[in-house]
């Protein structure tokens, strides 16, 4: 079996080795044996290379020519100190019960309890909180990039539950792209999956565009991950396929690296949050010189007259044309009239990165980019047009292929009485109960949340300023966590429940738009205190009453059993016969078969271009929407019925710049997938002096004394953490990089305003929606002050496990 994909029949009895199934020799032999397991993750498939029940190393599939190396991060992990092996509650939760407002989460110690105690324990707590307070009580959480698996998805499995139980709070949108997906169906009328499936492929760039400005860049390392899973990495070589048919890049960003090297790109270094006002340049100079496609104006698009009366000044006075967005910007006004000129004279993409829209009024450069390729007769042409998130994950940029994949159904019981909550306003939620916010053209009343769900995510890395995060954490009477290592968000919960990894279970991936279907065998057996969701929240629904409900009769793999067979009849249904589960499960991998159609790729909007009549758009005109009067008639201030420049809370151009002169990007890195496994080899190699580096550029760190490798306090009025200094000439003056991800490490644990030692930059993010329209993350507008740190700093210790006591008795009951 060394070096081949077992059966499943011999994958079962390797697993079972632990289990005494073979006679002593048989076990013998086993245990020094390699084998090599297939399995999934969202950066990439691998083959989990394991000796005697022990992860030994990741390969990466032999299918995959360009391997994401985050893959190593696994090893080492499964089994290491950070690992939650037995149920876990907070002490003072043990000792006075679940308390409203009067918490010390974060900064107590835990007891261990048995699953029987911790079982009675949650199904107790929600039945309280469901019925004393109502299914709005309790907040559904979990955010998203769990288990690539199509069963073993934590958020898939927690709405599951809580909506069979009776109900729920969820959330809405999310942190990725929450303004783009708010602001598109008024301008096209389409959803962001729908604009995300049209976008042009890399062969198609290289075979009719000429010009591609990439506003935010394309880095890289987004495009290694791809909800789902990557069955075969691409994009590298697709990106220098471009670059050798003659596609010129430019890169308009702060940072050099956010467009690949290889592509020999144009750098115009711009201030953060400004893109929208460099369109605007760009868009008035094409008026002024009369080489707008006005044809295609009249005939596709209603609002111009309005857009236009804008950008010659005629509603603030101030033309907008190039003199004004370079004072703005920072780049010549010479650079932005010749980029003007380009797009209109070669065949031109926009592409506009999703990072730009994190950030205040992130809805605006979004709609300029329309604006602006409609202006300059770029939409609906082969090669043109606008690319909202190329390059953001593998899937921006590949192949598009929507299969029919099946899915763990689920229904919110309570969806009558509860409301969706902007994902983002997670803090405001909590500290806030009863306040009313405006949200896409309606209003949303905060609930009071007595009781938090969360599996799958992790909070204190991807929510804003998390000194405030940590004041409404305290706010529940109960958290729950379901958590395989101690992160951050475990150290901040009432009880954790040990869950399994991926490589400890069975499942099947289908990355998003790939046209493979992947198994996830289980590699190795979890510790023996750890249970995956499914089981958890199996033997909750049975305490609870509704367990035969929830689980339909079915195992774990009879579910991914089931979710096979439902999309293999799909597929059949629509002409792309797959093989029966035995025949997958024994190859490990799968190609879908093209259907019908599947080749028949248009550009984007071309059809529309072609003829608006007959092509309508979903808007209310039909048309694309320079300005649209739904958007107008909410009177919102910050987002008025058209693109606009409007000044963000915080940037390079404020006043408040004087005090705080440095702009902090927050990417996302390139050794993990936002915190996931931050505590791996591949992340760990990536630290300097311990902690997550920092990228400064010369004239900064020269200004304040930093050498490259220094320990640094980055801060601002929210919050200051520690990080590694890494000096460099690839990030614009005035400029520094943080990325996103390094576990929560607060000087002193539960204590808001704490100073951070990891180098986790939302201690000092901006905790604002970035409209009334979407409510999406501010978290790319923020200014600090950087410095080198004198003395001895503390040490970083992210992943130490909490401190912990003997068992005791369960809380009692009470509010």
């Amino acid at each position: 079996m060394t070096g081949e994909f077992p059966t499943d029949a011999d994958h079962r009895a390797y697993s079972a080795t632990t289990r005494t199934r073979h006679t002593e020799d048989q076990r013998d032999q086993l245990q020094e044996e390699a084998h090599r397991f297939p399995t999934v993750a969202h950066w990439g498939a691998y083959e989990a290379e394991v000796i005697g029940g022990r992860l030994v190393a990741m390969h990466p599939s032999p299918h995959d020519p360009e391997p994401s190396d985050i893959g190593r991060s696994m090893v080492g992990t499964l089994d290491g100190p950070t690992r939650v092996t037995q149920p876990m509650i907070r002490a003072g939760y043990l000792e006075h019960g679940p308390r409203r407002d009067d918490n010390q989460r974060g900064a107590e110690p835990f007891r261990a309890v048995s699953w029987e105690t911790a079982i009675e324990v949650v199904a107790g707590e929600l039945a309280r909180v469901r019925d004393s307070f109502g299914p709005a009580a309790i907040y559904g959480g979990s955010y998203g990039w769990g288990s690539a698996g199509r069963f073993h998805h934590a958020q898939s499995q927690v709405h599951r539950f809580l909506g069979q139980f009776g109900g729920y709070t969820p959330s809405v949108g999310n942190y990725s792209f929450h303004a783009m997906a708010t602001i598109l169906p008024y301008v096209l009328g389409q959803s962001a999956d729908e604009y995300l499936s049209e976008l042009p492929t890399w062969d198609e760039i290289a075979r009719d565009t000429e010009v591609v400005l990439a506003f935010g860049g394309m880095p890289l390392k987004n495009s290694q991950v791809n909800p789902g899973g990557v069955a075969r990495h691409s994009v590298v070589s697709a990106q220098r396929r471009c670059r050798e048919r003659g596609v010129s890049f430019v890169n308009l960003s702060p940072v050099r690296d956010a467009v690949d090297a290889s592509l020999n790109a144009e750098w115009y270094p711009l201030r953060p949050n400004t893109d929208a006002a460099l369109m605007f340049g760009i868009a008035h100079t094409i008026l002024a010189e009369g080489r707008q496609d006005q044809a295609f104006l009249d005939r596709c698009c209603v609002g111009f007259e309005q857009l236009r009366a804008y950008l010659r000044g005629a509603v603030d006075g101030q033309p907008k044309d190039a003199d004004w967005a370079a004072a703005i910007c920072g780049l010549d006004a010479s650079v932005i009239r010749d980029l003007s000129r380009r797009m209109t004279a070669k065949r031109t993409l926009l592409s506009v990165s999703w990072s730009i829209q994190r950030a205040d009024h992130g809805e605006q450069p979004y709609w300029a980019a329309i604006a602006l390729a409609a202006i300059a007769g770029q939409v609906g042409r082969a090669g043109g047009g606008v690319a909202l998130g190329l390059g953001s994950i593998h899937a921006a940029g590949a192949f598009q292929r929507k299969l029919p994949v099946a899915a763990l159904p689920q229904r919110n019981e309570a969806s009558d009485q509860v409301e969706a909550i902007p994902v983002s306003r997670l803090s405001d939620m909590l500290l806030n109960p009863g306040q009313t916010i405006d949200f896409d053209g309606g209003k949303v009343t905060f609930p009071e949340v007595r009781l938090v769900y969360w599996c799958g995510g992790n909070p204190f890395h991807h929510h804003q300023d998390i000194n405030r995060l940590v004041k409404a954490w305290q706010r529940p009477d109960t958290i729950i966590v379901h958590e395989p290592f101690w992160t951050p968000t475990a150290r901040f919960a009432d009880i954790v429940l040990p869950c399994t990894t991926p490589l400890e279970r069975s499942d099947i991936a289908v990355g998003r738009s790939e046209g493979e279907i992947l198994a996830m065998y289980r590699a190795v057996d979890p510790p023996p205190g750890a249970k995956d969701d499914y089981e958890i929240f199996s033997a909750l629904a049975e305490r609870l009453g509704f367990g035969a409900w929830f689980t339909e009769g079915r195992t774990a793999d009879d579910w991914v059993r089931h979710l096979y067979d439902q999309t293999r009849t799909a597929l059949a249904e629509q002409g792309a016969p797959i093989p029966e589960f035995e025949a997958f499960w024994s190859q490990a991998r799968i190609s879908v078969p093209l259907r019908p159609g599947d080749l028949d790729r248009r550009p984007a909007l071309s059809l529309l271009r072609d003829d608006p009549v007959a092509h309508p758009l979903r808007t209310p005109s039909g048309r694309i929407e320079l300005f649209s009067q739904t958007i107008s008639d909410f009177a919102y201030p910050d987002c008025p019925g058209h693109a606009s420049w409007l000044e963000p809370a915080e940037w390079l151009g404020s006043p408040l710049a004087d005090r705080y002169p440095l702009h902090m990007l927050t990417p996302q890195p390139a050794a993990r997938l936002h915190s996931q496994y931050d505590h791996g080899a591949t992340s760990l190699e990536s630290k300097v002096s311990g902690r997550e580096p920092v990228l400064i550029s010369q004239a900064d760190a020269e200004a304040r004394g930093i050498n490259d490798g220094d320990v640094v306090r980055v801060h601002n009025e929210r919050g200051a953490c520690l990080a590694g200094a890494v000096v460099t000439d690839a990030v614009h003056t005035g400029v520094i990089l943080l990325a996103t991800g390094a576990w929560y490490d607060p000087c002193e644990p539960g204590v808001p305003g704490s100073l951070e030692l990891h180098g986790n930059p939302n201690v000092l993010t901006l905790d604002k929606g970035t409209s009334s329209l979407s409510q999406g993350p501010s978290a790319q507008t923020v200014l600090v002050e950087i410095e080198r740190f004198e003395g001895e700093p503390s040490s970083a210790r992210p992943f130490d496990p909490p401190p912990s006591q003997p068992a005791s008795s369960p809380p009692r009951d009470g509010a």
